[in-house]
């Protein structure tokens, strides 16, 4: 059996360098293959690699705070700043979606666009789903909203609605007219709070729940007050915290990060957690050539980040959508396979398997992979970004099926072409 993923595709309009991009499969592109539990995209530098990783972050912002503060966090700039230069339109997003392996995909479409008085607001929104045994044709809307105005359809019924209904039409016992107080916040943020909405609520439980990786070992040496933390934060400065709930809930997992660390990097011993008298705490390395134990201030970028990967893909509860920029920084070459590996791993979770979004520029960690898991960023004369899965190129797959690493053909130059 195939393993599951959350998200079978998306497509990014206007955003940043993304003037207009399209990955995996969506409602209306049934013939491309889904995503895969790991998707990874390489490309040159400056191709927009980050600006897709920040589409994610972007998306959750809007979520979290509304659309006007999320264009300005993570130094966003604005609206104007994210707004894909000289193109017309809003900025839009569509995710093709599925809850679990047995549900009927969804579609949720957002654009975000700015108002009379220049500030971003949500022009549109919609969820919509195909009814039960109905293979073909447009899914039915069970959430449409367009100006702040629209309707919502309760429950988790199976859409007897016209696609193009009137907005302004009679109201069916299982819908309901909305009207939007704020429309710079998400309707799924407001309506997913509520049972009667469990199709919502469920796809905002999803995207609340992302890990967006930004892990900076600087921050994982800072000193943080002590106390037990279930999840690891963006910048990975709960490390210590993350280490004290591991080892007080699940002592028997953590000693099998122990063990996997130590074959991964000579020496180390026993890792654990010190409380200093100011109630901060401190990570302790105990390596097996020196009586005194090492602090995370005086270990290598490396060995942090190996360390706080492994806390993270170790989460009995994890992400159910995690995405890393840049692994590679700061590792050994020949521990990439290995973190390729532990990434597949954990992808086969038999139970609350995450899917794995990953960019990076290290050929080594690409040779671990298959062709229909790496897309690539290519960056056209007009500015903007193309993407391309690299199966789709006929002779790297060919030659990948010989035998041939995929990190060596990039390496080689085979994937900087567009052969389609």
């Amino acid at each position: 059996m195939d393993n599951f993923v959350h998200i079978q595709g998306l497509h990014i309009k206007n955003f940043k360098a993304l003037a207009d991009i399209k990955m995996g499969r969506l409602w209306n592109e049934q013939a491309a293959e889904p995503l895969t539990p790991i998707t990874t995209v390489i490309g040159k530098n400056g191709t927009g690699k980050s600006s897709l990783m920040d589409a994610f972050g972007f998306l959750a912002d809007c979520l979290k705070y509304g659309v006007e503060i999320a264009c300005d966090e993570q130094n966003r700039g604005g609206y104007e700043k994210i707004h894909s230069l000289g193109k017309k339109g809003p900025i839009s997003f569509e995710i093709y979606y599925k809850e679990s392996r047995n549900d009927r995909p969804i579609t949720y479409e957002l654009s975000i666009d700015l108002d009379k008085e220049e500030r971003p607001f949500v022009l549109s929104e919609r969820l919509r789903q195909r009814r039960k045994a109905q293979r073909w044709g447009q899914p039915y809307s069970f959430l449409i909203l367009e100006n702040g105005e629209g309707r919502v359809w309760k429950g988790n019924a199976d859409g007897t609605q016209n696609e193009f209904f009137d907005l302004k039409g009679e109201e069916s016992r299982d819908s309901e007219v909305i009207s939007m107080d704020d429309k710079r916040r998400l309707g799924i943020a407001t309506l997913g709070t509520l049972k009667a909405h469990p199709r919502i609520a469920a796809f905002r439980k999803f995207i609340e729940g992302w890990y967006l990786s930004y892990f900076t070992p600087d921050a994982a040496r800072s000193l943080p007050m002590a106390g037990a933390q279930a999840k690891l934060s963006r910048h990975g400065d709960n490390l210590g915290n993350v280490i004290q709930f591991m080892e007080r809930e699940y002592p028997k997992k953590f000693k099998e990060i122990l063990n996997k660390i130590s074959q991964r990097i000579p020496g180390i011993q026993k890792i654990d957690t010190m409380k200093t008298p100011d109630g901060r705490l401190l990570i302790r390395f105990n390596d097996r050539g020196f009586k005194e134990p090492f602090y995370a201030q005086q270990m290598s970028d490396g060995t942090l980040k190996v360390f706080a990967y492994m806390i993270l893909l170790a989460d009995p509860n994890p992400s159910p959508f995690i995405c890393i920029e840049e692994p590679e920084n700061g590792l050994y070459h020949k521990l990439l396979e290995v973190f390729v590996r532990e990434l597949r791993e954990e992808t086969k979770r038999s139970k609350n398997a995450p899917q794995i979004f990953v960019t990076t520029h290290q050929p080594y960690l690409v040779d671990a992979l298959q062709p229909n898991e790496v897309w690539i960023l290519r960056k056209q004369e007009d500015g903007f970004s193309t993407i391309q899965r690299a199966s789709d190129i006929e002779l790297v797959d060919n030659l990948c099926k010989e035998g041939l690493p995929l990190g060596g053909l990039w390496y080689s130059d085979y994937l900087d072409g567009d052969d389609s």
